[in-house]
């Protein structure tokens, strides 16, 4: 592939100019260049890494996990947290907007000690049975906030904010209850009381979520980690700026000039991203629309699935351990099951975007390239 297809969205050709771009400790700088060749170079590292590398370069155990997205059914990294079990990481803090699978399969795994959530059933799949008996048998306490609530504090995350005013969730239990504190009743911290300034009048105050890391699961992206998503965006947007590290787990790679020809679809920009991971099939058994449909046999599978110790282990051996590669986890999942999935009613929300796809060679090219550089 000729590197001039995948410079960065910025304008390299400006002659003798120099720029410096930074997020956190990150830190890139363009050096005055003569030609399209030297120009080339400068902006040809993408951020393109391995799941596997992803995990281990940018995870903890005891740190703050954040992620979740189109609602419990739909896209979600679910595949970052199947990694995450792989590498054995424990006692996580789990920020989820809406419960999803991933959060299920952890909390039944016994690798998340606190969870925040807005919503925690599976929608027409029942309640997460996983979730269920981690915090039924006090291995996990989860603190509740209503939908509109866990959102608001992402959003004041990401703007940086000291606290968020709120007129949602006061005046109930989900102020006056916190898991993190059981015994203090009515909690005076989960969301404390304050005075509007303008009109006196008593509001709540929500506690700003800067987790450390987001593993957000994309429809597209390029591999600089410019992101399209399709379908229902929740809080991903929020979620993407509020976070201190953020990894982008994408079912395609496309083409930079994809993300040219629709800047305005472009929702989390490359320069609050860390990462970007390809992983075909990343929300499975959850949907991507446009991608895959849920797969309904097997959301119910698993859920039932993890309802006991017995289940889960034999769940982890048989759907998280059991693959080594992209291609050995797509036979797991099935070929046919796959070929089923695709064939989506949601199939044509793709269309305006399949010529820019990169074939699976291309994109392993590219992390080849960013693990050498």
């Amino acid at each position: 592939m000729a590197l001039s297809r995948l410079r960065r969205t910025s304008n390299p050709l400006q002659p003798h100019a120099s720029a410096t771009a930074s997020t956190d400790d990150r830190t890139a700088t363009i050096t005055p260049a003569t030609t399209r060749e030297d120009i080339g170079e400068q902006m040809a590292q993408t951020r393109l890494i391995s799941l596997q590398e992803a995990v281990r370069r940018y995870s903890w155990d005891g740190m703050q996990y954040a992620s979740g997205a189109a609602l419990p059914i739909g896209s979600d990294a679910i595949i970052f947290g199947r990694e995450l079990l792989r590498q054995g990481r424990r006692d996580l803090h789990a920020i989820f907007h809406c419960n999803s699978q991933q959060l299920n399969l952890l909390a039944a795994a016994g690798v998340v000690t606190k969870a925040e959530c807005g919503f925690s059933a599976l929608e027409v799949f029942g309640f997460a049975n996983g979730l269920r008996r981690a915090v039924e048998s006090g291995h996990m306490a989860l603190e509740d906030y209503s939908n509109l609530g866990l959102p608001l504090r992402l959003l004041g995350g990401a703007l940086n904010w000291p606290f968020v005013p709120a007129t949602v969730n006061i005046g109930s239990d989900l102020q006056y209850r916190s898991a993190f504190a059981p015994d203090d009743y009515p909690s005076k911290n989960k969301i404390p009381t304050v005075v509007d300034p303008f009109t006196g009048r008593e509001i709540g105050a929500f506690s700003p979520l800067k987790p450390d890391l987001a593993a957000i699961h994309v429809t597209l992206a390029d591999p600089y980690g410019n992101a399209i998503m399709l379908g229902t965006e929740w809080s991903r947007v929020e979620l993407s700026r509020a976070a201190k590290k953020v990894i982008i787990i994408a079912d395609a790679i496309v083409d930079t000039d994809c993300i040219r020809q629709y800047p305005n679809l472009v929702r989390i920009p490359d320069l609050v991203v860390e990462a970007v991971v390809h992983w075909p099939f990343a929300a499975w058994p959850q949907s991507s629309p446009g991608m895959y449909d849920v797969d309904e046999a097997h959301m119910k599978f698993m859920n039932k699935a993890l309802g006991s110790e017995d289940g889960t282990a034999a769940y982890i051996r048989d759907f998280v351990t059991s693959y080594h590669d992209i291609d050995s986890y797509l036979d797991m999942i099935g070929r046919d099951k796959i070929a089923e999935l695709r064939n989506s009613t949601t199939s044509f929300l793709l269309d305006p975007y399949r010529r820019w796809i990169l074939p699976p060679d291309e994109v392993a090219a590219l992390s080849a390239q960013e693990v050498a550089a």
